[in-house]
């Protein structure tokens, strides 16, 4: 979140490093605690490198099933612990799988920025 800067009225915002980071811990306990976890990853404005003060994080989440409707999913990630505001879509494997068939543009935007930090393609952070 926005810390103060000493006394002064700036604010700092937690830069790219720092909250790719945190989400790779946060993802760590995520799937300890949430059996069914497929991939993790961020989209939007850190994984563009474009992020400004005020950006919040875009995670996508992919997991086996649901028995929840998708609107309802978020509620069950607690992203408290998170440097920034997060805004957390969870997709079962099939839904993503049907996008990425039918080639949706949301689909393809994701898929073109996504960075995945826990999944396929995720890199180890040191």
């Amino acid at each position: 979140m926005p810390v103060r800067s000493l006394n002064s009225s700036v604010f700092t915002w937690p830069d790219a490093t720092t909250v790719s980071q945190a989400l790779h811990r946060w993802a760590q306990g995520v799937v300890q605690n949430h059996a069914g976890v497929v991939r993790i990853g961020y989209f939007g404005s850190y994984a563009r490198s474009d992020w400004g003060v005020g950006s919040d994080l875009d995670v996508v989440i992919i997991v086996k099933a649901s028995c929840h409707p998708f609107h309802q999913r978020a509620l069950d990630w607690d992203v408290t612990a998170l440097p920034v505001p997060a805004d957390v879509m969870v997709y079962t494997q099939d839904e993503w799988d049907t996008m990425a068939r039918a080639q949706e543009r949301f689909f393809r935007t994701v898929d073109g920025e996504v960075i995945w930090v826990y999944g396929k393609n995720s890199m180890p952070q040191e």
